[in-house]
């Protein structure tokens, strides 16, 4: 390691900045941030300076540094044009023993400045010991979308409740269980939703209630999307990585189940045409009694849980059992096959209105409105749908949708391995019979799908399209 992280309190200190240019108005803008007292030296000030000095912001000197007395300051930092002035402002500092940055030449000086995430009073840095601010930065990035803006106001609540818990739990390990079942559970996610007042009263009641030795779980609801782990939400990720238990579907994609914490316990409950891993009713349960067992479940399903996922009539029996849970929307397959197909779901042109509908068989036929469906102007999507693909374009046409209507098959959307069959309601089964396409397919049927092959962007490794 070659510097040591530190958080350095300047709080009402006095600080220096050397250099009126803009690089000095942006560390004056971070000392300010940690509310120091700066004080900015140099001739002359660039415009967001001046403003600063003529509203009080900071003090002016305008004189070069070697005029001024370095000395008394809590934090120097050299900014200046001038490579040579900086390498003497350096050396003043160190004859003080005060923490100096120069900037652009880390060798220099006795600190750097990282590359700063403030939830305050949440602090992230990341540096890369000035190897690369650029790489810095994208880490820093990455961090931001992992790290959401709630965990400042988190770090405010745990801050007013310390000395309670301290006296709430006696041993260091106590305290510490009752912080991680507060700061990974149902509280922190009422913080990042922004319902303080209610994570502040069940933070209240867990004070109350809880015991290190046995306490409630957890069940979250996460909708995984169409396939591209890309397309989750920050919540569903952050969620999935502080998991115990993951129970999933067959229509999680791979890379989607890579994203939950590698530790964690897997139990796969997927359901195919007549072969079930497991049983609705038994699944409801199996939730219940994991999150009976104190643990954190991600009930994780794909596209989005309440589209055609009965997710409804999991969170139904939790709620029966007094399970706490949470639902977390995923983008669902009707929307992501098609944004990665090129066809828009709706079209001033072409479609004023969308449809949902399950296209899985139940004895043999479909229980659908086929008089709406048949409506123009529309764009029907049709999940689970594949099986029950001749009767769907048997009931279209008989019920007075045109034969060369477009309609698109699309396999695997969003993923490496999708594949787009287009044609019309006349030869899309004979397509269908030629290239075999297997479930997750998602049947499309629309004058938006002749807008493809004009509007398809998604090039993914293995992406094949088919037209009849």
């Amino acid at each position: 390691m070659d510097f040591l992280p530190v958080f350095l309190d300047i709080k009402s200190r006095p600080c220096a900045v050397i250099g009126g240019g803009d690089v000095a108005a942006r560390k004056t803008k971070l000392l300010q941030a940690a509310q120091g007292q700066v004080t900015v030296i140099a001739p002359a000030l660039c415009k967001t300076l001046q403003i600063q000095a003529k509203g009080g912001g900071i003090t002016h000197l305008p004189k070069v540094h070697s005029q001024v007395p370095l000395d008394g300051y809590a934090l120097i930092i050299a900014a200046t044009d001038d490579a040579v002035a900086n390498q003497q402002i350096a050396g003043i500092a160190r004859q003080h023993n005060i923490p100096v940055n120069v900037v652009d030449n880390p060798d220099a000086g006795s600190f750097i400045m990282p590359s700063i995430i403030d939830r305050s009073p949440v602090i992230a840095a990341v540096s890369t010991g000035g190897a690369s601010p650029v790489l810095a930065r994208l880490i820093r990035a990455r961090l931001e979308s992992l790290i959401p803006a709630g965990y400042g106001r988190l770090g405010e609540l745990t801050a007013r409740y310390r000395k309670r818990v301290k006296d709430a739990f006696q041993t260091i390990g106590d305290r510490r269980r009752f912080w991680d079942h507060i700061l990974q559970g149902s509280v922190a996610e009422r913080v990042f939703s922004g319902h303080m007042e209610e994570a502040e009263a069940v933070l209240e009641k867990e004070l109350q209630e809880f015991s290190p030795d046995s306490s409630m779980g957890e069940v979250y609801l996460v909708g995984g999307g169409p396939g591209d782990p890309d397309l989750l939400t920050f919540r569903a990720l952050r969620l999935m990585q502080q998991a115990d238990v993951v129970v999933y579907d067959r229509l999680v994609a791979p890379a989607v189940l890579e994203m939950v914490r590698q530790d964690a316990e897997r139990i796969y409950v997927g359901k195919e045409r007549d072969r079930h891993a497991m049983h609705q009713e038994e699944i409801n349960a199996l939730l219940a009694k994991l999150a009976k067992e104190g643990k954190r479940v991600v009930r994780l399903k794909g596209g989005d849980p309440f589209i055609f996922g009965r997710g409804g009539e999991e969170i139904d029996t939790l709620a029966e059992q007094g399970v706490p849970f949470q639902v977390i929307p995923g983008i669902t397959a009707a929307s992501g096959c098609a944004t990665y197909s090129g066809i828009p779901l709706t079209h001033r042109d072409y479609a004023q209105s969308v449809t949902f509908v399950t296209g899985h068989l139940k004895d043999g036929s479909m229980n659908l409105n086929w008089h709406q469906l048949a409506q123009p102007h529309q764009t029907i999507v049709f999940y689970m749908g594949l099986m029950g693909l001749p009767v769907i374009v048997e009931k279209l046409i008989a019920h007075g949708v045109p034969e060369n209507m477009p309609i698109a098959l699309v396999q695997q959307g969003t993923t490496p391995m999708q594949r787009v069959f287009t044609g019309n309601l006349s030869n899309i089964l004979e397509l269908a019979e030629r290239t075999q396409p297997r479930p997750p397919t998602l049947i499309m049927v629309g004058e938006v799908v002749q807008l493809h092959e004009k509007l398809s962007w998604y090039k993914g490794k293995d992406t094949d399209r088919q037209s009849a």
